[in-house]
């Protein structure tokens, strides 16, 4: 039975559930049994499982390593980040370790290890707490990659992740932590499939995360324009559902990606030049990336309006290039505070 649950009360569902299923699951992490929970994604678990779930001190790699040596022994980790950037701190273990081992010993051991990470912008965080670095992790082998949109695939996603006997990354977007949806866990569900949220003729538009909520509204008021749009979100950034993207660009002959990451190396330029290479014939226009700058993003209010993009530059690319002209959709404009997306976000994290 399905019920409407925020995205941080899904993920706090699915830890729960993971933690009941199986005693080899422990979560562990800077501010996991605090007052605030991480944003209340680890609420009521150190009470409903006890030393299985504890803080951290601020000593990242060590830590993760304690998570690798675990996960060798059978355990099954779920170590917490409050933010990504954070985490810099462990990549030798993330890289070096766990992402390794399988390969390096004939895949004799596995690393079930699952690392959420929070990433995203808001309230001024600046260039050293706002990164999204989900194309460095998707470059690495024997990593897997998940970006979930909605509560529904955020429950799915992370049970499944705990469950994956490999390596995890599983980053999330503090701008989804209040998005609402109906939740009904499927213990069966795979880090594999893309979702198609929309389906129409005339344009692909490949997304992931908190900008598939932006794609959401462009694919909206564009249809009222008699546009039509395959948006699909990723959910997975790897392994990725590179067929059903193919097909849907066979169907639409036009492709758009977004991507919350900086330009140069982005996981939309790999989509886009997988594209270009396997289905030049069937394109009808230049595929596009739309994706951050390749500056640091600043922490000044001022400048962070004009560094960011949503739903109404998405629709006007869209718009380009179907009619090679230009169409401002000043209705999408974010009215309010363009550094926060809605007054329950209250405080920097």
């Amino acid at each position: 039975m399905s019920s409407t649950m925020t995205f941080a009360q899904a993920i706090n569902m699915a830890t729960h559930e993971a933690m009941k299923d199986s005693q080899d699951v422990f979560c562990y992490g800077l501010g996991v049994d605090d007052p605030k929970r991480i944003f209340g994604t680890t609420d009521g678990l150190k009470e409903a499982f006890g030393p299985r779930v504890f803080d951290m001190p601020t000593a990242e790699n060590g830590m993760l390593g304690v998570g690798v040596g675990a996960a060798i022994t059978g355990m099954r980790p779920l170590m917490v980040h409050q933010r990504l950037d954070f985490f810099l701190l462990a990549m030798d273990q993330l890289v070096n370790s766990a992402a390794k081992w399988h390969y390096m010993f004939g895949g004799q051991r596995s690393v079930p290890l699952t690392i959420r990470l929070v990433l995203g912008r808001g309230w001024g965080q600046g260039p050293t707490h706002s990164q999204s670095l989900q194309s460095w992790f998707a470059h690495i082998p024997g990593l897997k990659v998940v970006m979930p949109a909605t509560p529904q695939d955020a429950a799915n996603l992370l049970y499944a992740s705990i469950f994956d006997n490999n390596p995890v990354v599983f980053l999330e977007h503090r701008w989804l932590h209040n998005q609402k949806g109906e939740v009904e866990l499927d213990k069966s569900h795979k880090l594999e499939g893309a979702n198609v949220i929309a389906s129409g003729d005339d344009i692909t538009i490949v997304s992931s995360s908190y900008l598939t909520v932006e794609a959401i509204h462009a694919v909206t008021a564009l249809r009222e324009d008699g546009i039509g749009v395959d948006l699909i979100d990723l959910r997975c950034i790897k392994p990725l559902d590179w067929q059903t993207i193919e097909l849907s660009i066979r169907k639409t002959g036009r492709l758009l990606v977004i991507d919350n990451g900086a330009a140069t190396c982005s996981v939309a330029h790999d989509i886009v030049a997988k594209a270009t290479m396997s289905l030049f014939s069937k394109l009808k226009c230049a595929p596009r990336a739309l994706t951050a700058p390749d500056v640091s993003e600043p922490t000044s209010y001022g400048l962070t309006k004009g560094f960011h993009f949503g739903a109404k530059e998405i629709a006007e690319h869209v718009w380009y290039m179907l009619k090679g002209e230009q169409k401002i959709y000043a209705d999408l404009d974010k009215s309010g505070h363009h550094d926060v997306p809605g007054d329950w976000f209250n405080g920097p994290f």
